[in-house]
């Protein structure tokens, strides 16, 4: 079976999914469903960004949603790459535009409900990492030069050379790259590997306080001496590995009849693809 009939086929199972109002909160609420959604609507398969975005759109149709959608990495920024996008057919755009207005005034309508959740946590950007692992971050990079497999290949050499990263995704359409590390390695070091190729440039994306994202180069004088992997394993360390938060995301979800025991596999499926 083909990755893009895999990748069709998850996307569709979370399309059905989502069509139940009664898994709509669940499925936002998981720790990995909707950064795997967002990385759908890059896919290069238009089937699989349009199921995608119906996924997408019958999530937003519960309100308690849209908030946490919006402000959820990478989620604005690519249904506007869908918009324009010139190869993206007719209706794949009218959706994206629909959902992209849709959440867009969700800030205005429950300003007052954000402002106060605001006041009593601080909203972070998660990728497939549960928010309870403090042995565990998560670093999104800015790549320049980040441009075709090869540059990616050479990215993905520089990455799994450094000890501490536990895992990592890419994002081409948009030159990023997200980084699952040890919360003892520095971002820095993730810098000073890839400006190491000599061909790209990493920079720092970081979140503000109003939900936005912000672009943060690393100081010229902030290169890190790194750690190198010298024997790197097929699996991480049972201490290092998300898959006890991602048990926890699933059982909240599972508790959904039937269905929602599939998201084990869909787990399986977008750490295969994304990951390594």
């Amino acid at each position: 079976m083909s990755a893009e009939l895999d990748a069709l086929t998850v996307v569709n199972q979370l399309r059905d999914l989502a069509a139940d109002p009664l898994n709509r909160r669940a499925i936002v609420e998981d720790q990995g469903c909707l950064p795997g959604l967002i990385l759908f609507l890059d896919h290069p398969n238009p089937q699989v960004v349009y199921s995608a975005l119906l996924a997408v759109r019958y999530l937003a149709e519960c309100r308690a949603n849209r908030e946490k959608m919006k402000g959820e990495l990478g989620m604005m920024l690519s249904l506007q790459n869908v918009m324009q996008k010139g190869t993206s057919p007719g209706e794949t755009k009218l959706l994206a535009s629909e959902i992209y207005e849709i959440l867009q005034a969700a800030g205005k309508e429950e300003a007052e409900q954000a402002e106060a959740a605001a006041a009593s946590c601080q909203r972070k950007a998660h990728f497939f990492l549960g928010s309870n692992n403090k042995r565990a971050k998560t670093v999104v990079l800015h790549i320049d030069g980040l441009d075709d497999p090869t540059r990616r290949s050479l990215c993905e050499e520089a990455l799994l050379k450094i000890r501490g990263v536990i895992s990592f995704t890419f994002q081409m359409a948009v030159k990023r790259c997200v980084v699952r590390i040890r919360s003892d390695l520095k971002a820095e070091a993730l810098g000073t590997a890839i400006n190491s190729t000599k061909v790209m440039t990493a920079q720092q994306v970081v979140k503000t306080d109003d939900g936005g994202e912000l672009i943060v180069p690393f100081q010229e004088d902030s290169e890190v001496l790194v750690e190198e992997n010298t024997d790197i394993p097929d699996y991480l360390p049972e201490e290092e590995s998300p898959s006890e938060e991602q048990d926890k995301a699933v059982t909240r979800v599972g508790s959904i009849t039937d269905g929602m025991g599939w998201l084990s596999t869909a787990a399986n499926f977008l750490t295969r693809s994304f990951y390594w």
